[in-house]
């Protein structure tokens, strides 16, 4: 079962209590950021671990609330090389300033005793979730395989580190790892980091296929291949073929014992290190450290057994393969887009299915109804909803097309929001079946590209833009009260939604120009602004918008701005006006000009709190705007289809275009334009997953950045080949082409992406 941050902290035991008060200096003085006047700050203590102390600092200064991290050496007399909290902050401090492996941010190191007793550093508050028991009860299935490869990804990402490169060449003695560890020198965590044998950290990992090490015992030959590996936990082999895909590594079947053997006596002399620490008192995990002796005698058992296993691993690493049998049913129109030889983005076969299921609805039902789909957004009636497009929802539905978007993170962390919901009332059923298919970023990806064939498809899916952003917005921000009044009725696809950030008279691209007041007036807040390119606002079924505002002029800058949702039939709000693209007013879901005049709404349609704006809005652009760029492959693929039919079908000066040599110079450069641009999208949706929204933003803005440009140099290309027909609207290239072009704005300007990168680039060559 998974423990949020949050929910291992508990009162400061008395034998690791310091000066609160000189820490409280320390860090007003020390800590970039830390409130200069707080008018409360406390002190609790993370009970999980037997490490160096580790507390959570909460300071609050008005309504500004922030938490931090504070790891100590523990008091009393230690070993002389244990609990070095110095080396912790330098590793930790390397990492996250050179590299994508993710750790918490440093904030300072004070080797001053003086302070607080001990020396100690400060680092970021990270709340997330722990999952203590590696069986993962109460995860779904298909969760687990995933957490366990984020896991192997994560160790090959640490692995893969120039140590040289980051500043830590002197950090460990890279040679003879295994013949150093003869002594008892406490618990392994980063103040036991070294450089050194790379497989004894994957074997370390695997431990708890061996034996059981739970936080109150251990059982003997009780690991997970002895009692049963839950569905959806991948074997041993299968963590460890993972771990070695990722990190580019041989099969270690000849040296697995030797490894795993190594790390139990290893574990053993850790627990060993701990039950000292409780004999002399200064053990930092309290009365669970008792029985650390135990736990060391029952390891060296185990380790023994191990041993004198015949066979621990098999010759070969297990082969996930993709059945010939799927590759040729993927249809006609995935034959250019899917190379099924191998490497290192081929999806899975749950994909591989999805992926066919797509690729036959948009076949069967969305590309013969996009004339009329055309038809009725030309006509007088353009802004009411064609009635065939409830019965393609509904039909996605019944095929287990719905809501693919939803990455597995977001839809737990909203099931945890309602918890306090029966999970077994038909409510929660109905519920869970709303939220996807459990899929990844990278997964989506493979079906998100499909989508985006069609200007018509996503929104018959649910998977359209800007809903999935609003419900990732309410999905990872919102509370149950919001979450129930709005999202339940987007993920239904009941409702759409408008999110009204651009103004008309400043630079929007930079959220800080932000112009709108939202004012609290008593238990209600008061908006008023003018907003445009409200996309979505002038569909029918649209009934709230997110709109971003100032709360506090005066707040530090990037604390000024925040999201509330306002009904969009609220009195004050009015739809100005239609606004054109290229000619396409994208009827019947639109993009407005708003005015919000004294809108009244509720202090409850805040969205995580006052001055938080501009931090959605950054969470906002990952998840969200990626599948823009998704949708830009699949534009393009599209583009180059059409482009080839029409070459092999028509004749310009005696010949077919196709046999035309600038024909085949330009198709070809559009292949390999959009290959290159499919893999950019692909890892950084990996990156995603892997690293986070911060931690990928570098990759992230690059695919945006070159997604639209490839999309609109393809579509260009088929348009010239279609000549006047490809500038009509008797082809989707136009409204394909201008939808591109959009993006280069309305994704975020390319200026803006490019200077994302390139200050990235700056600082890697700092190093």
């Amino acid at each position: 079962m998974a423990s949020r941050t949050s929910e291992l902290v508990g009162r400061v035991d008395p034998a690791q209590s310091f000066d609160v008060d000189a820490l409280l200096r320390y860090a007003i003085a020390n800590v970039d950021g830390f409130p200069r006047s707080p008018s409360q700050f406390t002190v609790s203590q993370f009970g999980h671990g037997q490490s160096n102390p580790t507390f959570l600092l909460e300071v609050q200064s008005g309504s500004l609330k922030k938490r931090y991290v504070m790891r100590k050496k523990p008091p009393g007399k230690l070993l002389e090389s244990a609990h070095a909290v110095e080396r912790e902050f330098q590793v930790l401090h390397a990492l996250g300033t050179h590299t994508l492996v993710p750790v918490p941010k440093v904030y300072c190191l004070c080797t001053d005793s003086s302070v607080i007793g001990t020396p100690f550093y400060i680092m970021e508050y990270l709340e997330g979730r722990i999952y203590i028991d590696p069986m993962l009860p109460n995860v779904a299935p298909r969760q687990r395989r995933t957490i366990y490869q984020a896991t192997a990804k994560v160790l090959a990402s640490l692995h893969s580190v120039d140590v040289e490169a980051i500043g830590l060449r002197s950090y460990g003695k890279p040679n003879n790892y295994c013949k150093r560890q003869d002594k008892v020198i406490g618990i392994l965590d980063w103040e036991l980091s070294t450089l050194g044998n790379q497989m004894c950290d994957v074997a370390y990992s695997c431990l708890h296929y061996v034996v059981d090490i739970s936080l109150d015992k251990v059982e003997k030959n009780g690991g997970l291949e002895l009692t049963g590996i839950p569905e959806g936990v991948p074997s041993l082999a299968e963590y460890l073929a993972d771990y070695c895909a990722a990190a580019g590594k041989p099969w270690p079947a000849t040296q697995w014992k030797f490894y795993v053997a190594f790390s139990l006596f290893r574990g053993a002399s850790i627990y060993a290190g701990v039950h000292c620490r409780w004999i002399l008192g200064n053990a930092s995990g309290g009365e669970r450290a008792r029985h650390a002796g135990r736990k060391a005698d029952a390891i060296i058992e185990t380790a023994w057994a191990f041993i004198h296993r015949d066979t621990v691993l098999p010759l070969q690493p297990p082969q996930e393969s993709i059945p010939e049998q799927h590759v040729q049913q993927l249809g006609k129109e995935s034959r250019n887009s899917l190379h099924p030889s191998g490497g290192r983005f081929v999806p899975s076969q749950k994909v591989q299915e999805l992926r066919n299921k797509l690729i036959k609805f948009m076949e069967d039902h969305i590309y013969p109804m996009e004339n009329e789909f055309y038809k009725l957004a030309q006509s007088n009636d353009r802004w009411s909803i064609h009635p065939d497009e409830e019965r393609l929802k509904q039909l996605a539905k019944n095929e287990g097309l719905w809501n693919l978007w939803i990455p597995f993170d977001s839809a737990a962390r909203v099931k945890q929001v309602i918890s306090n919901q029966r999970r077994d009332s038909p409510v929660d059923k109905a519920f869970d079946e709303l939220l996807g298919a459990g899929l990844s970023n990278l997964e989506y990806g493979y079906l998100c590209e499909i989508m985006g064939r069609s200007v018509w498809a996503p929104q018959v899916f649910n998977c359209g833009a800007p809903d999935t952003g609003n419900m990732e917005v309410l999905m990872r921000y919102g509370n149950a009260e919001q979450i129930r009044q709005w999202l339940v009725p987007l993920l239904e696809g009941n409702i759409r939604s408008g999110f009204a950030m651009t103004e008309p008279q400043v630079a929007s691209s930079d959220a800080t120009n932000i112009e709108c007041s939202i004012t609290r007036n008593g238990d209600s807040y008061i908006i008023n602004g003018r907003k445009w390119w409200t996309s979505g606002a002038m569909d029918p079924r649209c009934k709230v918008l997110i709109v971003m505002g100032k709360t506090d002029i005066n707040a530090p800058k990037h604390r000024q701005q925040s999201m509330i949702l306002v009904d969009i039939n609220t009195p004050g709000v009015n739809i100005k006006r239609p606004l054109m693209v290229f000619g396409f007013d994208d009827a019947p879901h639109g993009h407005a000009e708003i005015s919000f005049e004294n809108v009244c709404v509720p202090c409850t349609n805040i969205l995580l709190g006052e001055g938080r704006g501009f931090e959605i809005a950054q969470g906002r652009l990952g998840p969200g705007r990626l599948h823009h760029c998704m949708r830009l492959i699949g534009a393009a693929e599209r583009g180059i289809q059409m482009m080839i039919q029409r070459a092999i079908s028509r004749r310009a000066f005696g010949k077919l275009i196709a046999e035309h040599g600038s024909f085949l110079s330009d198709v070809a450069k559009c292949r390999i334009e959009l290959e290159s641009t499919r893999l950019l999208v692909l890892e950084a949706a990996d990156q995603l997953d892997l690293l986070g929204n911060k931690k990928a933003r570098g990759t992230i803005a690059m695919a945006k950045v070159a997604a639209p440009n490839m999309a609109l140099k393809v579509l260009d290309m088929a348009m010239q080949v279609h000549g006047a027909a490809g500038l009509s609207g008797d082809t989707v290239l136009a409204h394909l082409w201008a939808t591109a072009r959009t993006l280069r704005i309305a994704d975020g300007p390319d200026e803006v992406h490019l200077g994302t990168i390139g200050k990235l680039e700056l600082r890697r060559a700092k190093l």
